[in-house]
């Protein structure tokens, strides 16, 4: 894992001052359009949750829809989006949560999941936590959820405190 790490990483695009002076971005299209370290990155997922028993993924939009589709694909379960607000057709439940300056809100459908599923969320970042904490309440409302996999953790926002001790946290690569 630990080379694998260090590919992942070195793919990753570091750009300073975005989106505002004194961030540095974390970019993963230099990573997914490497074929090689694309394959890396939903293998080392798939290593992780292999033996967990998951129904289904659900990515957070949107980039969690871009390593939720593989992995769902190689654990050979289904793909559930979570979407932001006003995206999904049919009947949904919702989550808000709070944002620096203001509040936001997430969906799913609300036949999306029953009872006893068996649901891993996904996403690309790990930031402070707050989406993928929203995201963790409303999977619960009507299913289990096994965990949250991120293929990049920032470490210094201490997103992962967010999590109760029986949600299992997974990161790729941290910063």
């Amino acid at each position: 894992m630990e080379d694998n790490t260090k590919k992942i990483k070195s793919a990753i695009r570091d750009i300073a001052d975005f989106p505002k002076k004194g961030i540095i971005f974390r970019d993963i299209t230099t990573a997914i359009k490497d074929k090689d370290v694309l394959k890396i990155i939903i293998d080392e997922l798939y290593e992780k949750f292999k033996d967990k028993k998951i129904d289904y993924i659900a990515g957070i939009e949107a980039r969690g829809f871009i390593f939720g589709m593989p992995l769902a694909y190689k654990l050979n379960c289904g793909f559930i989006p979570i979407r932001k607000p006003n995206k999904l057709p049919a009947e949904v439940i919702s989550q808000s949560y709070d944002l620096e300056y203001g509040s936001d809100k997430i969906e799913i459908h609300k036949d999306a999941l029953k009872k006893d599923d068996r649901v891993l969320i996904v996403d690309d970042l790990l930031a402070t936590g707050g989406t993928a904490q929203a995201a963790v309440k409303l999977i619960s409302k009507v299913a289990n959820t096994v965990g949250v996999a991120f293929v990049i953790e920032l470490e210094d926002l201490k997103g992962r405190d967010k999590f109760d001790d029986d949600i299992e946290v997974v990161s790729l690569v941290k910063y």
